[in-house]
């Protein structure tokens, strides 16, 4: 063994920690610096060009797992990957308002009827009498004004009634007559209002009237008497249990003929509201039923 020489068998790496250094004194070659440097420089070039290199795919492996794990929990990975003959018919795909939530079909009641409210005594309880039927001192219909005269209210309806008609009402059942008088000028109109317990009494009433089956007109209280033997004009009509008359004439004793349109307005426009109120009183009796 020499000493002071350094040769290619000597093991020392200046770049490895553990290899040891052999002093250099006196002779021989002295160490290539310049090349020792540039085996530096392109190992550490080689470290680095590595390092780069593993920073770029362990990038494209996260996300590589980052879309995996997307694309599993949207649940559409494994399907878009099979062929369309492996995915369920329409058949069996879930229905989309399989799990919507169901209620039974609800309606609302029918309004109730408020003729079946005055069709019968049993059901047509509110109170009643002239000032219900006819309330106020006077009423217009259709721009005419009309002033409430006399009014009368009895139980022995075929007192109330003249020639044809008090056969009628006693065979039929009428339990009560309410009459009042309305005014225009020297044209008087005097309603009445037979009362029955049924419907059906109502009407055999109506049916069987025939152009004699009148009603005794009401006078007194500034009403002059009339239709007490001259031409008048009389009408007929039913609704539920209600039969009603007019009969309409003059308070000078005169006749009524077709010329006298005037008379015969007075005597549709009185049987109309009478009308009307009978049928509001359902209405309010069918209102009430529904509250309660």
């Amino acid at each position: 063994m020499s000493f002071g020489q350094g040769g290619p068998d000597s093991g020392w790496d200046p770049w490895k920690p553990q290899s040891q250094q052999q002093s250099w004194s006196g002779g021989g070659d002295a160490p290539d610096w310049a090349a020792l440097a540039e085996a530096s420089e392109a190992r550490a070039k080689r470290r680095r060009l590595l390092f780069i290199c593993g920073g770029a795919l362990a990038t494209v492996a996260v996300a590589a797992a980052v879309a995996v794990a997307v694309v599993s929990a949207d649940g559409t990975g494994s399907a878009s990957d099979q062929p369309s003959s492996q995915l369920p018919s329409t058949a069996g795909l879930p229905s989309a308002t399989a799990t919507a939530p169901s209620f039974a079909p609800t309606s609302a009641p029918p309004p109730l009827d408020p003729k079946d409210f005055i069709a019968s005594a049993k059901k047509d309880t509110a109170p009643l009498g002239p000032d219900v039927l006819f309330p106020g001192t006077q009423l217009t219909m259709n721009e005419t004004v009309y002033k409430k005269g006399p009014t009368a209210d009895t139980r022995t309806c075929s007192g109330a009634a003249q020639q044809s008609l008090p056969p009628l009402l006693t065979a039929n059942g009428c339990t009560r007559m309410i009459r009042v008088t309305y005014t225009k000028g020297d044209i008087a109109v005097t309603v009445g209002v037979a009362v029955f317990d049924t419907e059906a009494q109502a009407t055999a009433t109506k049916s069987q009237a025939d152009t004699k089956s009148n009603i005794r007109s009401l006078s007194g209280g500034g009403v002059d008497p009339f239709c007490t033997g001259q031409i008048c004009r009389s009408t007929t009509n039913s609704y539920g249990r209600y039969a009603y008359f007019t009969l309409a004439g003059f308070t000078s004793g005169k006749d009524v003929t077709e010329q006298d349109t005037a008379v015969f307005r007075a005597g549709d426009d009185l049987a109309r509201f009478t009308f009307d109120q009978i049928h509001r009183r359902g209405q309010a009796q069918a209102s009430a039923a529904a509250t309660r």
